[in-house]
């Protein structure tokens, strides 16, 4: 068994993104690599470019990535953690499989409306051809197994078409090139939403500090937040069906379980009837106990340049020696002359 997936570098790192990503990549490498499986992890640099970026920033995030998948329990020595670009395979491959993808299959991803917007003619090839990177992500290393959410389901429904169509066009029958991936859905993740709008996701870009848990924040820094959150006056309800219309109780009710490893259901119990007088300061303590050690870590890592390019540097070399071989193939099935 083999699990591939890949994370846009970004700075700020913050609860959400703990929770909904970074949290389900420990849990397989430590239930994978115990079975004997394999866990490859990179920062999709190269998918960064195909988005308006300041270079000097992305070399940053890309490091503060690092340190943050580290600190959170990502393990070089368990898993292969590498970004893109240390390993041109993933360029070379998407090149390859370009010929095999169609205009018409891309036309169609959602992202790409999404993000194109009513500018597409505005819009990079990059951007375009985004999926088809992304196929090439997972089929340069022969992945058994992709983690996906609601938003990334189509994407790797096109890394199947690609890798089958590729297989019918230029394999034998019996002597399939690519293998084609299937689908982990992970735990339910709480969808972590803004402290101060329950009806936004929390998010770096939001210009108040105060929406968000950053994973660089101290334990007073997290109770403040925490203490101001946006909430309403009335008490918590019995059941989950009773934080219906009360975005802002929903949210803080999810993060609580989300961080306690229990179900909503399970912290209403607790807390029906009470107040968020006395809920908030148990949800901040519950947050410093968790995020502190974490936080510590991160901070003490972020300033390491040397130890963090070590890290990328040693799984990008396990990486490009596992993709070698697919590569190779690839290039035979085309009928292209290497030397």
């Amino acid at each position: 068994m083999r699990i591939v997936s890949g994370i846009q570098p970004t700075g700020n790192l913050h609860l959400g993104n703990y929770l909904g990503a970074i949290r389900n990549w420990v849990r397989m490498q430590d239930e994978y690599s115990a079975k004997g499986g394999q866990c490859l992890y990179f920062l999709a640099d190269l998918h960064a470019i195909s988005m308006p970026h300041t270079p000097s920033e992305l070399g940053a995030a890309t490091r503060e990535m690092v340190a943050a998948l580290v600190s959170c329990g990502i393990d070089p020595d368990k898993s292969i953690l590498f970004n893109q670009a240390q390993v041109p395979a993933h360029a070379e491959l998407q090149w390859l499989l370009n010929g095999t993808a169609r205009m018409g299959w891309l036309n169609r991803m959602t992202q790409w409306k999404d993000k194109a917007g009513k500018n597409r003619e505005g819009a990079s090839v990059a951007l375009f051809t985004y999926p088809v990177l992304q196929a090439a992500d997972v089929l340069l290393y022969q992945a058994t197994h992709v983690p996906v959410g609601e938003d990334q389901k189509q994407h790797l429904e096109l890394a199947r078409d690609i890798a089958q169509k590729f297989n019918n066009d230029f394999c034998a029958e019996d002597a399939p090139l690519f293998t084609l991936p299937e689908p982990i859905i992970p735990p339910e993740a709480a969808r972590i939403m803004s402290l101060r709008d329950g009806s936004a996701k929390m998010s770096k870009s939001d210009p108040s500090d105060m929406s968000r848990i950053n994973l660089t924040d101290d334990a007073d820094a997290i109770m403040q937040k925490v203490k101001k959150a946006k909430t309403d006056p009335e008490p918590l309800p019995a059941t989950v069906e009773g934080l219906a219309g009360r975005p802002e109780a929903n949210n803080l009710v999810g993060i609580y379980a989300a961080m306690a490893g229990v179900t909503p259901a399970s912290v209403l119990t607790d807390f029906e009837g009470k107040g968020f007088g006395q809920f908030k300061p148990a949800l901040g303590e519950l947050l410093v106990e968790k995020l502190s050690p974490m936080a510590a870590r991160y901070r003490e890592l972020r300033q390491d340049r040397e130890s963090l390019d070590a890290i990328l540097a040693k799984g990008a070399f396990k990486a490009r020696d596992l993709a070698a071989p697919t590569l190779a193939r690839t290039y035979e099935a085309l009928g292209l002359v290497r030397g």
